[in-house]
């Protein structure tokens, strides 16, 4: 555990967490802010301050799908670093220890995925081709695919993360009602109109 000396008192920063993770988390169940203020013995303002300085985006909800990838670890940290909540990136070798698990495990992992986008706003897939038009039919929500390449693909390919940065910036930046981009930082290089349009190896569903 650790402690902070500030003048006479005392401070634990796991407490500290465990408070704010508390605050965090009903307000995520759906609480207002002057409710979780009043169960955590803290003024509103905090609460909205919390949020304020945790922020790292705003707008529709975001998920991530991309195998088989060779530079999973640096696709995941740019997803992570855009505020994408819900990231599953695998290898070849990760894809095919997945699939030569138990039938039981594997549907029922399939299953509890696709229960999870449902909740999502727009899906960025990256796949091949076949997998793509697979997945958008069995959504019905809008897909931002990039195509690796040809199916079946049974070889890691490296993601251009260049791309991939576009293409995430132009979801996360667009408006839900609207359809046009709007800058989440400073760094959201390209315009709206560049970004939504079917360019280069990705396009959007037309579910959109």
């Amino acid at each position: 555990m650790r402690f902070f000396r500030i003048g006479d008192k005392i401070v634990s920063r796991e407490k500290l967490v465990e408070q704010i993770t508390g605050i965090l988390r009903d307000r995520e169940r759906g609480a207002t802010q002057a409710d979780t203020a009043a169960t955590h013995g803290v003024e509103r303002s905090f609460v909205s301050w919390l949020e304020t300085l945790g922020e790292v985006r705003r707008g529709r909800r975001v998920a991530l799908i991309a195998f088989p990838v060779a530079n999973g670890d640096e696709v995941k940290a740019l997803a992570q670093a855009r505020g994408v909540e819900f990231i599953l990136v695998l290898s070849q070798s990760e894809r095919e220890s997945l699939e030569g698990a138990p039938a039981d495990q594997v549907f029922n992992r399939v299953l509890e995925t696709l229960a999870t986008l449902k909740d999502f706003d727009v899906l960025v897939l990256l796949a091949s081709d076949w997998r793509i038009g697979t997945i958008e039919k069995i959504l019905g929500r809008e897909v931002v695919a990039v195509n690796l390449g040809p199916s079946p693909l049974r070889s890691d390919v490296a993601v251009d993360l260049k791309e991939l940065e576009d293409v995430l910036d132009g979801v996360i930046c667009r408006s839900p009602k609207d359809g046009e981009a709007r800058p989440h930082h400073a760094g959201a290089r390209a315009k709206a109109g560049d970004l939504l349009r079917t360019t280069g190896r990705w396009t959007r569903s037309k579910k959109s």
